[in-house]
């Protein structure tokens, strides 16, 4: 059977294209604000009962995220150029990527001991789970933040590094990190790897240096805290309240109130 022939469909005209993309925009950093309800990016953490999130959020929240960067993918008429969506320079993305996975890594081994004095490993069963919401949030982060919002600010002739500050700024708001209760170490942390992400697109041209640096500084704080993201405030950990009571180097324990002794 010949096929009908179709009719000639008119396209889009390019301002529309870019509001749809500014609309898509919104919307996901709004997801991004609630990640939390989903359970995933640092919320992917047990409550104080030891329940996981649920694994079906988790994954409605990385199909959006992914999709609604794709959406803009398709409809903006230069991705790549104008909203950094693509990997960049390769030399350049590899080398500023190690460097800024190296740095994460670092980073990670530094606050561990600072916080814990020791590696905090999490479980191993832990591993699989933690690596993927790792890597999905970092992605997600990155094509969102360094993407879409750095590049529309760019678009709207803001200097650079003012731009990357403002992207960094409504980065650490989406990610809820400085809220009340929160441990300032992870609201650093969010800032910290804002402004270095901004940095290295901005460079490279594309957000592939920012994404494998991202991923690595995330499953690297995991790996040496036992945390993806949420840390109990200071003074509430384990080893913190262990730490506490364990009698001071030099003391002896001669009795106690239950034995009447004293």
């Amino acid at each position: 059977m010949p096929s009908l022939p179709l009719p000639d469909l008119p396209t889009l005209p390019e301002p529309f294209l870019i509001l749809m993309c500014l609309g898509f925009t919104g919307l996901l950093v709004i997801l991004r604000f609630d990640a939390q309800r989903f359970g995933a990016a640092e919320y992917d953490e047990p409550d104080r009962f030891g329940n996981v999130p649920s694994l079906r959020r988790r994954i409605a929240w990385y199909v959006l995220g992914i999709g609604g960067v794709a959406a803009v993918y398709v409809m903006h008429p230069a991705p790549e150029i104008q909203l950094f969506l693509g990997p960049g320079d390769r030399a350049l993305s590899i080398t500023w990527g190690v460097i800024y996975g190296v740095a994460g890594a670092v980073a990670a081994l530094v606050v561990a001991y600072w916080r814990y004095r020791h590696l905090r490993f999490p479980e191993v069963r832990s591993y699989p789970g933690a690596l993927i919401n790792q890597v999905a949030t970092a992605f997600v982060d990155e094509a969102v933040f360094r993407g879409l919002v750095f590049g529309w600010i760019l678009l709207l002739g803001v200097e650079a590094n003012l731009a990357n500050v403002i992207q960094m700024l409504i980065y650490a708001l989406a990610t809820r990190t400085g809220a009340p209760g929160r441990p300032k170490t992870m609201l650093i942390l969010v800032m910290a790897i804002g402004l270095a992400s901004g940095y290295v697109t901005g460079i490279t041209g594309g957000i592939g240096a920012a994404f494998l640096g991202h991923a690595v500084t995330r499953f690297a704080f995991f790996l040496t805290t036992g945390h993806v993201g949420q840390p109990l405030p200071k003074g509430r950990e384990v080893e913190e309240l262990e730490r506490r009571r364990r009698t001071p180097d030099g003391w002896t324990v001669i009795g106690s109130r239950e034995s009447g002794d004293g």
